[in-house]
C-alpha cells in the first residue's frame, strides 16, 4: 500500500517576532532580533546580566478568546489557539472554528514546561491566603500540557488524535512528526500540529542559571542570541509557538487549499548519554538526521539547507556541527545552515515548531534564514551559517533539527511542493 503523501497548507505563529506567520517571517527575512530587556518578571538573587529575554510582544488572545475564557487558561494555551487561528486562517479555512471533516482531524501539541506561570501564580496564593480552597477549579485545565491540543480540539470539533509529546525542547518536533505518521497511516485526512510554551517565570529563569544555560549579555540583549560565534554565552530564554496545519495531499487538492511544502521524513534517536548534555562528537544528533533522511527516502546530498538546533551554548553548536559533518560528509561544506534562535531566543518546547514554519516559509518562497550576531566564528563551527543577512536561493530539501534535554534529537525532512 502507498504511503500518504502529507503537505503543509497553512501555519500559524506568536514569537518574539510578532504574533501572526507573516509578522514573524517578516522579521526572519529581514534579520531583526525580537530579543530584549526582560519585562514579565524580576529575578531577585540572580546576576543581573541574565535578565533577557524573547518575550512575545504586544499578545492580546482577542478576538480569538474571550477575555472570561482567557482568564481560565494558561498563557501556553492561549498562544497555542491564536496561533491555530493564523494557521486555520493561511489554510484558508477562515480562522479558528469547525474542520471540514471532524472524524478525519486531530490535533497533536507538545511542550516542555506546560502552565508554569498558572502552577507558581496559583501556590503563590495559596501560600499567601493560608488555605487551599482558594485554589480554582480551573487551575488544573489550565496548566495541564495536553489541554492546548485539548482546547483546540474542542474549538475546531476535531475528534481525530489529540495528546501532547513532552520532550523538552524537542516536543514540537515530536508533535509534528507524529501528526506527519499518522496522517501517512490513515488516522487522519487534517493534523493541527506543533508547540507551545509560555514560561518566563523567576524559577525558570533560577533553574537555567543554576545550570550555566543562559546569556549574558545585558547591555546590548538583541545580541546576546549568537549561535556558533566564538564569544557566545549560552541560549536566551523565550517564548512561544506555532501551529502547521498539515493535510493528506488529494484531501488537501479536493478543497483547493493552498500548499506551502511537503513533509517527506522524520526521524527521532535518544543520546541514552546525559541528562543535559549531548555527547561531544553528536552522535545522537547524527542518528535522528540519518533516520529523518532514511524515512524520505533521500542521500544526504539532496539536502539546501539545515535549520539547526542551535542554541548558543558552546557545547550544544559544536555538537550539533560535528553531526552535520558526520552525516553529510563532503556535502557539508555545500550546505547552508542557520539558526533562527539567534532572533527569537530559545522558545523551549515551542521552538521547533517556530523553525518548522520558517522551513515551510523558506521553501515556499526561496529563502534562508540568516544567523544574526555571528562576527567572530568559533573555529570549531566551520560551516556556512548564512551570516547576518537572509539568502535567497532554489530550495528543493530542507532538514528542521531539534534536540532536547533528557538526550531527545528530532529531524523533520521538508520538500519544495511539485
Amino acid at each position: 500500500m502507498q504511503q500518504r503523501r502529507v503537505v503543509i497548507t497553512g501555519v500559524g505563529l506568536v514569537s518574539a517576532l510578532g504574533n501572526t506567520a507573516a509578522e514573524t517571517w517578516a522579521g526572519v527575512k529581514a534579520g531583526r532580533s525580537g530579543i530584549g530587556p526582560l519585562t514579565r518578571c524580576e529575578l531577585p538573587g540572580l546576576a543581573p546580566e541574565i535578565a533577557i529575554a524573547g518575550e512575545v510582544k504586544n499578545f492580546s488572545p482577542e478576538p480569538v478568546l474571550d477575555r472570561k475564557d482567557a482568564r481560565r487558561m494558561d498563557w501556553f494555551i492561549q498562544y497555542a489557539l491564536v496561533a491555530a487561528h493564523d494557521a486555520m486562517v493561511n489554510a484558508g479555512l477562515g480562522g479558528l472554528g469547525p474542520v471540514p471533516d471532524p472524524t478525519e482531524t486531530g490535533t497533536i501539541v507538545g511542550s516542555g514546561m506546560g502552565g508554569l506561570i498558572s502552577i507558581m501564580e496559583t501556590a503563590d496564593t495559596a501560600r499567601e491566603k493560608g488555605t487551599l480552597s482558594r485554589v480554582s477549579p480551573f487551575f488544573i485545565p489550565a496548566s495541564i500540557i495536553n489541554l492546548a491540543a485539548g482546547q483546540i480540539a474542542i474549538r475546531t470539533g476535531a475528534q481525530g488524535p489529540s495528546y501532547a509529546p513532552v520532550s523538552a525542547c524537542a516536543s514540537s518536533n515530536h508533535a509534528i512528526g507524529e501528526a506527519f505518521h499518522a496522517i501517512q497511516r490513515g488516522d487522519a485526512k487534517m493534523m493541527l500540529a506543533g508547540g507551545t510554551e509560555a514560561c518566563l517565570t523567576p524559577i525558570s529563569f533560577g533553574g537555567f542559571a543554576a545550570a550555566r544555560a543562559l546569556a549574558t549579555q545585558w547591555e546590548t540583549p538583541e545580541t546576546a542570541s549568537r549561535p556558533f560565534d566564538a564569544t557566545r554565552s549560552g541560549f536566551v530564554h523565550a517564548e512561544g509557538g506555532g501551529i502547521l496545519v498539515m493535510e493528506e495531499l488529494e484531501s488537501a487538492r479536493e478543497r483547493g487549499a493552498p500548499i506551502l511544502a511537503e513533509v517527506i521524513g522524520f526521524g527521532m534517536s535518544a543520546d541514552a548519554y546525559h541528562i543535559t548534555a549531548p555527547p561531544e562528537n553528536g552522535e545522537g544528533a547524527a542518528l535522528a538526521m540519518k533516520r529523518g533522511l532514511r524515512s524520505a527516502g533521500i542521500a544526504p546530498e539532496r539536502v539546501d539547507y539545515i535549520n539547526a538546533h542551535g542554541t548558543s551554548t558552546p557545547v550544544g553548536d559544536r555538537a550539533e556541527t560535528r553531526a552535520i559533518r558526520s552525516v553529510f560528509g563532503a556535502h557539508a561544506d555545500r550546505l547552508a545552515v542557520s539558526s533562527t534562535k539567534s532572533m527569537i531566543g530559545h522558545a523551549l518546547g515551542g521552538s521547533a515548531s517556530i523553525e518548522a514554519a520558517v522551513c515551510a516559509m523558506a521553501l515556499n518562497e526561496g529563502i534562508m534564514p540568516p544567523t544574526i550576531n555571528l562576527r567572530n566564528p568559533d573555529p570549531e563551527c566551520d560551516l556556512d551559517y548564512v551570516p547576518d543577512t537572509a539568502r535567497e536561493a532554489a530550495l528543493d530539501v530542507v532538514i528542521s533539527n531539534s534536540f532536547g534535554f533528557g538526550g531527545a534529537n528530532t529531524t523533520l525532512v521538508l520538500k519544495r511542493f511539485e
